[in-house]
């Protein structure tokens, strides 16, 4: 028989322990590539530490993106979705390949003005065209609290490794501890060069152990994917469907999951740094190249497919502990080679966690603190960026730790809030009668519908997400209130409007 085994005879009781070694090992790279890679530049300035010093190559800059998408979610969340839920998990197929297109656009427009008013962060982006600092404020505080909906996202799925790889001897709060100290150190050591680098060596370490043990599994337990899905279809009449009798999800519900999450990709505030620092060519090849990534996501979602009928959901503590639970306990394989598997998924968690963690830093510092404390000096606020990536760190920390939501529950919550950015983002570049008031208006409105929604009462209309509803109501309110309001001066929307993005 193959390396892979099914489950019979005993494990050698130092597996556990060469796993850990192997993951306890991965972190101390990790760690020392972030550090070496932030100190490359000898001192960081307040430029290098936010954009990179904005000459950040095509490499680099496809695995910052793809790292955010390629996380705790898609190791841990995405095959739990496709083990508990059945075909909606797919969703994450349709939204990481379509996401990103019109980046190609846009992308390289935001670059432009950024560099030309030496921007850092989404704040500064729609402040420059809606100059209130009520608007930077509220963007600031959207950012804070969705950023930490997603790295507690991160922080959880490091914690089930850690937890379920070592067979429950690292307790959860001190897996995603210790993870947590990593990223912290990393990042405020070195800022977006230090993520930059250790999420090449994080990517390629997750890509090929996705695909390696992905497959691996299938094949060992059912033979062929034909197999697999023949058996989940006979047994599980629906799960492989929307909307039909045996379906987890509505057709409404699917849908509208798929549209919160590629118009709410876009808004997220790492994406803007990303153009930032780099120029428009290396945005558009990135732009190419980044569907690819879900093309990494496949044989994950087929580990959470494998595990339908072979595990009871009841033997897991969740459905997000599905990949780690058939590698240690249905599948006996080697210590090292699971060890390995740990070692990529906490990479995948880790290469989102400091990209998060670093922007919502940034536009914390940007939206918040310099709009209420003005004329601090660069040096300052590079102290005060540096310490709030130890804050929010810390309270998303709390939020895994204490939550009790699911992966992909954090992360949908997560999306629609950041969705809520849209008006104002396409209004700033394409359409010369938004105003102030309006987008604050309409930002207000919208994220006040989202939360009633995912906090107060889940049960939305017509099955519609609750993002989704936010961002119809902050269309509306934000265009109402623009036209009852004065227009902008023209020199400011033709900075933005009439700019291109065919330069570097």
């Amino acid at each position: 028989m193959s390396w892979i085994q099914i489950k019979g005879g005993n494990r050698s009781v130092q597996d556990w322990q060469i796993a850990l070694v192997l993951m306890v090992a991965y972190l101390v790279i990790a760690l020392l590539i972030g550090i070496l890679a932030g100190k490359g530049k000898g001192h960081v300035t307040l430029d290098e530490f936010t954009v990179g010093g904005r000459n950040l190559g095509l490499l680099v800059t496809w695995f910052l993106m793809g790292g955010a998408i390629f996380s705790a979610f898609a190791f841990l969340g995405a095959p739990g979705w496709a083990y508990s839920r059945g075909a909606p998990a797919l969703y994450v197929l349709a939204y990481t390949a379509f996401a990103i297109l019109p980046w190609y656009v846009v992308g390289p427009k935001i670059g432009r003005i950024g560099r030309r008013r030496e921007l850092y962060s989404l704040v500064g982006f729609l402040q420059g065209r809606y100059p209130m600092k009520t608007l930077a404020v509220l963007v600031g505080l959207i950012v804070f609290f969705a950023s930490i909906q997603y790295l507690a996202t991160q922080m959880k799925g490091m914690a089930i490794i850690f937890n379920i790889m070592t067979e429950g001897r690292v307790p959860f709060w001190l897996g995603a501890l210790l993870a947590y100290a990593i990223v912290v150190i990393y990042v405020a050591t070195g800022g977006l060069r230090a993520a930059a680098w250790s999420d090449v060596f994080q990517g390629l370490l997750m890509i090929v152990i996705s695909w390696t043990v992905g497959f691996a599994v299938v094949i060992q337990l059912y033979g062929s994917t034909t197999e697999m899905f023949t058996r989940i279809a006979q047994t599980n009449p629906g799960f492989l469907e929307i909307g039909t009798e045996g379906s987890t999800m509505s057709p409404m519900a699917y849908t509208t999951l798929i549209l919160v999450s590629a118009i709410g990709f876009l808004m997220w505030p790492h994406l803007f740094s990303r153009s930032y620092s780099s120029n428009a060519l290396t945005v558009k090849r990135t732009v190419i190249a980044y569907p690819v990534f879900a093309l990494f996501v496949v044989p994950l979602l087929l580990v959470g497919f494998a595990g339908v009928g072979l595990v009871e959901q009841g033997q897991l503590g969740e459905p997000d502990q599905i990949l780690p639970y058939l590698i240690t306990t249905v599948l006996q394989i080697p210590g090292w080679l699971y060890g390995l598997v740990g070692a990529a998924a906490l990479a995948a968690a880790m290469s989102s966690a400091d990209v998060i963690t670093h922007s919502a830093s940034l536009e914390f510092t940007d939206g918040v603190i310099k709009n209420l404390w003005t004329n601090l000096s660069d040096k300052t606020v590079l102290l005060v960026i540096r310490t709030a990536v130890v804050v929010i760190g810390a309270l998303a920390y709390l939020v895994a730790v204490f939550g009790g939501q699911g992966l992909i529950a954090l992360l949908a919550g997560a999306y629609g809030s950041i969705v809520q950015f849209a008006p104002g983002v396409y209004s700033a570049m394409y359409w010369k009668r938004g105003t102030p008031a309006g987008v604050v208006a309409g930002l207000a409105a919208g994220f006040a519908v989202n939360f009633y929604y995912q906090i107060v009462n889940p049960v939305t209309p017509l099955d519609i997400h609750a993002g989704i509803l936010g961002l119809a109501v902050n269309v509306l309110v934000f265009v109402v209130v623009s036209y009852v309001t004065k227009p902008q001066s023209e020199d400011i929307v033709k900075d933005y409007v009439e700019t291109n993005g065919t330069a570097s």
